[in-house]
């Protein structure tokens, strides 16, 4: 009998995988270049993501610095970061392009935790979504005499163990990003 748990985590994992990558782009007070490696950019007659046609560095707390790998893309990375949600004005002298980080506010900062607690809901509903399937697959097999009832009650105890799991490793991710978003 294949365990239909064990089929379930890399579903699991993605949903936390996608959590982090969600949380990684929402800016903080320092600066960071996962919060621009996503902007599409118009390079070359297609859309390209940035870290793709630039190099992104973070020189200090403050500062993203993007350096295009070709100088024919300055003008349509700076139009891609000014009509980004990020809320930076890049600053271009030469071929590079700067993105100082403004002080955060209590009133941004208390924003930017109202979306944490929005993306960890989505994630929480990702992993639910996928226990729900594996307790579907769980009672078919029931259903099909492939496993006890016995069998499905242990499977389902341990898939709400795991989702359990999952969960406190959502709220773990984004007790961390709250911690640093809310940290002068």
């Amino acid at each position: 009998m294949a365990n239909p748990i064990d089929h379930a985590k890399p579903d699991f994992d993605s949903a936390i995988d996608h959590l982090n990558k969600e949380l990684r782009t929402i800016r903080s007070g320092r600066a960071n270049s996962a919060v621009v490696e996503g902007i599409m950019v118009e390079a070359y007659d297609s859309l390209m993501d940035l870290k793709s046609v630039a190099s992104i560095s973070t020189p200090d707390a403050r500062t993203i610095q993007i350096e295009p790998w070709d100088s024919n893309l300055i003008k349509p990375i700076e139009k891609a970061l000014q009509t980004s949600s990020i809320g930076l004005n890049p600053n271009v002298a030469g071929t590079t392009i700067r993105l100082v980080m403004p002080p955060m506010t209590e009133e941004n900062r208390k924003e930017l935790v109202k979306i944490i607690h929005q993306k960890i809901e989505e994630a929480r509903i990702r992993i639910r979504n996928v226990r729900e399937e594996v307790r579907e697959n769980i009672q078919a097999e029931e259903r099909a005499k492939t496993i006890s009832e016995d069998d499905r009650y242990n499977l389902q105890e341990k898939l709400d163990d795991l989702v359990g799991e999952y969960n406190k490793r959502a709220d773990a991710f984004g007790k961390e990003k709250e911690t640093d978003i809310m940290s002068i």
